[in-house]
Formats: structure tokens, sequence, C-alpha cells
């Protein structure tokens, strides 16, 4: 039934642990049920015998104070005459200690020892019972009663009773309680059987599905068979290769972006210095590819240094400096950064300031990484016509900086997705997809969140929460509106504030 059993196997520690603690248990059970039976009926026949004995030593004390001729005589009358005598021996020991008299008549030389009649002999109360084998080999109940009455040749009256039909029906009641026992140790193993493959032939399937999982297979399903534990397992493995697959599909994506990514200013790069080596006397086409080998470059370092940010963020190895800082210095300066971009583009970028905010403690680099990040992300997913607002204020307690667009916006389906590494909800524009996903990391060890809010052709909102350095105030939640404008020229980047009214 169970072949080839593994001990390292489920089925292997069900029979041992289960099977086996019960067939002991039964085992058990069996033996002392023998016991208790075979001591019950022994107790019972002993009492049936004693009330047997009490009725001939009743009748044998009547004839006490009678002629002695007449009592012995009365004795062996009674001895010889016994009405039970087919089932229950009968004898009168004299005082000599020897068996006189039988109710069966024949001789008693063969009845051996009589160890009943010595402790009757001992006993307070006159009685003596021993379970015992004749020499014949039969095994008998013997029961003595003295009597010794004065002047009389009998001093106690002895009776034998079989114990093999009491035996029997012992054995017969044990051997029905055996196959009892049996029966339900088959049911069990006829049960355990199917319970056992029950578990261990979905365990099997699930490891190897698990198996396919580790080659890189995630186009098969586990099939849910019970609503069970399992069946809750086969589930959650399910949903286990759903994510592995998304995941290994956006890494595919990530490659390929990130190749593109990094195609293009290499691409630039290679041109304009192949370019640059035919050049001898051409100063305003050696600057303008040196300044495109230069931005290309840069642009290239910055995607190395973030892939290498994300690796550190994955590994746990990313180490803030963190120190007393100014949020409003670090936002102040990524607004001042991405405004001549912004205008190039024809996007209008806005920036609400307030006049003085908490100050917290973090690292100062990566808040302005993320910045960096948020705002970049607003342009890069907007067109021209579109309007991008900034804004920094005190809610709760907390330091809040909302970036705000009316760009393309996320889809529904797509929201959820775009804190995940290496996804990209519009693979149009340019990016590697893990971005926001180190922005968010980055955030999270500063103690905030990072919450986005989108509508599909509508906008995007960025929610960065951030709290301040403990027993930080402010004196000023938010002040007006500031539009900062930057004009290039050839030489310098003069900057405007022009404020709106209440802000002179």
């Amino acid at each position: 039934m169970f072949k080839n059993i593994s001990k390292n196997t489920i089925t292997h520690r069900w029979l041992i642990n289960i099977l086996g603690v019960v067939v002991l248990i039964l085992g058990i059970t069996a033996v002392v049920a023998g016991i208790v039976v075979n001591h019950y009926y022994q107790n019972a026949t002993e009492q049936y015998v004693a009330n047997r004995m009490s009725i001939v030593t009743s009748a044998i004390n009547r004839f006490a104070g009678n002629a002695q001729t007449n009592y012995n005589s009365e004795i062996r009358s009674i001895v010889e005459n016994y009405e039970y005598k087919s089932q229950i021996e009968l004898m009168v020991i004299d005082i000599n200690g020897d068996v006189a008299v039988t109710s069966s008549g024949f001789m008693v030389d063969d009845i051996g020892e009589l160890p009943d009649y010595e402790k009757a002999l001992e006993s307070d109360n006159g009685i003596g019972s021993e379970i015992m084998k004749l020499e014949t080999g039969e095994k008998v109940l013997a029961y003595t009663a003295l009597i010794a009455p004065l002047g009389s040749d009998y001093q106690a009256v002895r009776m034998l009773v079989s114990m093999e039909s009491v035996d029997r029906q012992v054995v017969i009641i044990v051997a029905a309680m055996s196959l009892f026992f049996l029966a339900i140790i088959t049911l069990m193993i006829f049960t355990g059987q199917f319970f056992v493959r029950s578990i261990v032939n979905p365990v099997s399937e699930i490891n190897n599905f698990a198996r396919r999982i580790a080659t890189g297979d995630f186009s098969d399903r586990l099939t849910k068979k019970s609503d069970d534990e399992l069946g809750e397992l086969c589930d959650s493995i399910n949903y286990m290769v759903n994510e592995l697959a998304n995941t290994e599909s956006l890494k595919n994506e990530f490659i390929s972006s990130v190749s593109h990514e990094l195609r293009t200013p290499l691409t630039a790069i290679k041109g304009w210095a192949e370019t640059l080596m035919t050049i001898r006397d051409d100063p305003e086409t050696f600057s303008k590819g040196m300044r495109v080998i230069t931005g290309e470059t840069q642009r290239l370092s910055d995607m190395v240094e973030e892939l290498l940010d994300f690796s550190r963020l994955q590994d746990g190895r990313l180490k803030l400096n963190k120190a007393k800082m100014d949020i409003l210095a670090e936002l102040g300066e990524t607004v001042l950064i991405y405004q001549e971009r912004a205008k190039e583009l024809g996007i209008t970028l806005d920036y609400y300031e307030p006049e003085m905010l908490p100050f917290v403690f973090g690292d100062k680099n990566r808040i302005k990484q993320v910045f960096i990040n948020i705002v970049d992300n607003a342009i890069k997913y907007s067109n021209a016509g579109d309007k991008i607002s900034v804004e920094a204020y005190l809610e709760g307690g907390d330091i809040v900086v909302s970036v705000s667009d009316t760009g393309m916006g996320i889809s529904k389906e797509d929201l959820p997705k775009v804190k995940a590494k290496f996804f990209k909800a519009n693979q149009t524009r340019r990016g590697s997809g893990i971005g926001l996903a180190v922005a968010d990391e980055i955030i999270q060890l500063h103690g905030g969140t990072l919450t986005l809010e989108s509508e599909l052709d509508v906008g995007t909102t960025v929610m960065i929460t951030i709290p301040p350095m403990e027993g930080e105030t402010v004196k000023k939640d938010k002040s007006d509106k500031v539009n900062v404008e930057l004009i290039s020229t050839d030489d310098e980047r003069k900057i405007i504030y022009e404020q709106s009214e209440g802000q002179q």
C-alpha cells in the first residue's frame, strides 16, 4: 500500500507519528481490556462459588450439636448428593488436612497441594481461594471454607470450578475487541492513504511548479482544486508568479529603456567626437560640439548615479549624511535649475514659497535629488502650454512639498504601480523608470511619505511629507504667490522676482 517510502516524506512521518501512535494506543487498550475482562470474569466466578459455598456451609452448620456419627454422615451425604456436582467439585477436608470425600466419588490421590486450604487456615474469616492448575493441567478455581465443629472428623469444605470456559470467554471477547481495533487500523490506513495523497500529490505538483519558476518559466499557473490551506497556497503562488512575471517584464522593459537612454547620448558623443576630429578652424562648431559632449556626458553620469542609488537601496547600502538643513533652500534651487528649461518648452513653472519653514534633519543632497526627480518628471510628462506649480507649507506639524502639473496624467490602472521599480507609465518619454522608486525610498528613510494623485489627460500631483526636527517651530505657514522667471543672455543669467499683490 505504501511502497518505497522515504524516511523524509510526509507519508513516512504520518505512518510513524499518527498511525504508529494509534496502533500503540489500541494495542495497549486491547491488553488492558483483556486484563480487565479476565479479572472481571474471575471475580464473577469466585463470587458465584462463594455463594454456593455459603449455602453448603449453612446446611452443614444446621447439623452442629447432633451426634458425631450423624454429623459426619450428614456431611458425606451433602457432598455425595450435591446437586451442582456437574459444575462444581465439592470436597470435604478432614482434620489431618486430607481430602476425605468428593462429590464425584473418585479417588482423591491426584488432588495435589491445597494452597487455598492453607490460606483459609491463615485468614481471619476462614476463607481461602486460589486459581491453580491440577496435575492434569486443568486450570481451576479452588475455594475453601473452614467448618471445624466440635467432635467432627472434618475441618473444611472445598470447591473446585474449572476456569477453562471462563478463559475461552475471555479469549473470545479479547479476540472480538482485537478484530474491532484491527478494523479501525485498516480503515485508518485506507482513509489515511487518501488523506496523505491529497496533501502529498498537490505538494509534489507545487514543488515541480516551483522548480519551473526557478528556471524562469512564468507561463503556467497552478490549478486550485480545493478551498483549504492548499488552495490558498495555490492562490498565493499564482499571485507570486504573476508578480514575478510582471517584474520580469518590467525588468526587460527597463533594460530596453536604459539601453536606449544610454545609446542616445553615446551616439551624440561619438558623432560630435568624430566631427570635432575633422574640424580644425571652426571655433563655433567646436564650442557647440563640446557643449553637446559635456551635456550628454553629464546625462550619462546622472543615469549611472541613479542606477547606483537604486542598487544601494535594493541592497540596503544607501547611507544618508544627515544634518540640520533648510529644505526651502534645496527646493528653491531645484526650481531655479528647471525654470529656464520649462520656459524653453513653453511650460509655466510657478513656485509658491513661504517665508519660513522648520529645519529638517536630513541629507540635503538626497532631498534635493528627490525634488529634482519630481520636478523633472513633471516637465517630462507635460506639453507646451501646461502649467506646473511647486508649493511648500506646514500642515499638521509636518512639512509638505506639493508638485502639481496639468500634463499627461496617469491612468487608474498604472497609478498604483508608478512607484514600483522598473515601471514606466509612458514608454514614449525618456527615463529609466526607477527614479520615482529611488525618491520614494529616500523620503521613507527620512521618516516621510511620497504620494501621488493623478488623472489621465488632466494632470498629476505629487505630495512629499517630511517631519521637521524636534523642537523646530515656524512663524508663518505660507506666503503669496511668487513667480520666478529666468532670462538668459550670452554672458549671464538674470533672475527677476515679480511679487504679486501683498508681497511688497
